[in-house]
């Protein structure tokens, strides 16, 4: 039960520390839609998450005026794409594009699951598909794309991470005018998983129900003024009081994914508590590692602060619901958090020292700028890196990386609204293009023979 202390203190995270449930996004299962052709089962995707989804919008404007707690995003997540139209992959922009006119239809923000899962090989039809998604990238507004490379317990598939750092450069020249838009709507995974309620990576898994409600909290602004109200606090102690915060926002987070399941016909399947920052100042997680003590994110520190930060996020969650999931802990996409791009401005914060963080955070390099001339190459090289970190550690990470045409290190990329802006990165001039041509499989960890 709710006292009148808990009460209070949740209208104070809402009001003052910009607590919100950041998506409720509802997975599909396309796999009956299959059919004879192409046309023929673009139309019945379309028909199908038209109808499954149709209440999305007006459920969680419900919620969010009866409980008082913002819902920023819905969103809709739907199986691998490549999966339903192996036998017509030439023509999978046809079904790209009634996914994007289904998003259009429902007035959510995003719907992912253009995706294609080619970790351990990639079939011809899967090649295709790939090949595919500059295209429709361009060409759709809502639509969001992902590639699973490797895995801890496969490896990584080079000619994959080979191919989608071509991939990812083409996106970016389709959609120059908007400064590489396109690439934000793209990301290459390791590790996958199956129930992430969060854009531009989320696809339903072929393992989960047919129509089930994950739902993503975030709140970092909530952990700051946490952490602020301990200024003396020894580091165990800010370790259990972050972990006391997250118990409370993910208790927010599971009351609006059963209400909305319940609703929605759905079956409720997980809470992703991630401190998902937004561009906004005080909901930032560079400056909850500041307020830990660190002069400017980026610097001697940030790593094992960041450690802490995700690990005690993680703790507080699973005590507060059994059905915590998804990719739970503390983001780092640099373009949509205030600290990060004032760091990164500094130029304190690099890539390289990006890259060590995300070896203890959720997810990866993520919403990162570079010049719009980094080689094909090289962006596979960053992919293969990140890659590695995540099989080798068991965890999930990822590249959401934006070759900014004709743009050089020091100027700016600016997408708006919850993508932000992101200062352009330098990378390094060395090149890895004989070990990128070389292919093959990087073997899957030592660890992983556990059967």
């Amino acid at each position: 039960m709710f006292n009148s202390t808990d009460i209070l203190e949740t209208i104070n995270m809402v009001e003052r520390e910009h607590l919100d449930i950041r998506t409720v996004t509802m997975g599909i299962s396309l796999l009956p839609c299959i059919r004879a052709t192409a046309k023929e089962t673009a139309r019945c995707v379309y028909d199908t998450v038209c109808k499954k989804a149709e209440n999305i919008v007006k459920v969680t404007g419900d919620l969010s005026a009866e409980y008082g707690i913002p819902i920023v995003n819905k969103r809709v997540s739907v199986t691998p794409v490549s999966l339903i139209c192996a036998p017509f992959a030439s023509e999978a922009a046809l079904i790209g594009r009634a996914l994007d006119d289904a998003a259009k239809k429902l007035g959510i923000d995003f719907l992912g699951g253009y995706s294609a899962l080619v970790h351990k090989g990639m079939a011809d039809y899967e090649r295709t598909f790939i090949m595919s998604i500059p295209e429709v990238l361009a060409t759709t507004e809502r639509l969001c794309s992902s590639v699973n490379v490797g895995s801890s317990k496969s490896g990584i598939n080079m000619d994959a991470v080979k191919l989608m750092g071509q991939i990812v450069k083409q996106t970016a020249a389709a959609t120059a005018a908007t400064d590489g838009f396109g690439c934000a709507k793209l990301v290459v995974f390791c590790n996958a998983v199956e129930d992430n309620p969060f854009m531009a990576g989320a696809f339903h898994g072929v393992g989960e129900s047919g129509t089930v409600i994950n739902v993503g909290v975030s709140g970092p602004g909530v952990v700051h003024h946490a952490i602020e109200a301990v200024p003396d606090a020894n580091i165990t102690e800010l370790a259990e009081t972050i972990k006391r915060t997250a118990f409370k926002i993910t208790r927010a987070g599971q009351l609006i994914a059963r209400e909305a399941a319940k609703r929605l016909g759905a079956e409720f399947g997980i809470v992703d508590l991630s401190l998902a920052p937004t561009p906004e100042r005080g909901d930032s997680v560079a400056q909850i590692l500041e307020e830990m003590g660190l002069e400017c994110v980026g610097t001697h520190g940030t790593t094992a602060c960041l450690a802490m930060l995700n690990d005690a996020v993680k703790k507080g969650g699973v005590m507060a619901s059994s059905r915590v999931g998804g990719l739970s802990g503390a983001f780092i996409p640099v373009s949509e958090d205030i600290g990060m791009i004032e760091a990164a401005e500094k130029g304190v914060l690099c890539i390289d020292k990006l890259e060590a963080m995300t070896a203890v955070c959720s997810v990866g390099l993520d919403m990162i700028a570079v010049p719009g001339d980094t080689t094909a190459e090289t962006i596979s090289a960053i992919i293969a890196d990140e890659a590695a970190i995540g099989m080798i550690n068991n965890k999930t990470t990822a590249v959401r990386i934006i070759p900014a045409p004709g743009k050089k290190v020091g100027e700016q990329v600016n997408f708006g609204g919850l993508l932000g802006r992101a200062p352009v990165m330098a990378v390094h001039n060395q090149s890895a293009c004989k070990f990128v041509d070389r292919g093959g499989l990087i073997p899957a960890p030592i660890h992983s023979n556990k059967n």
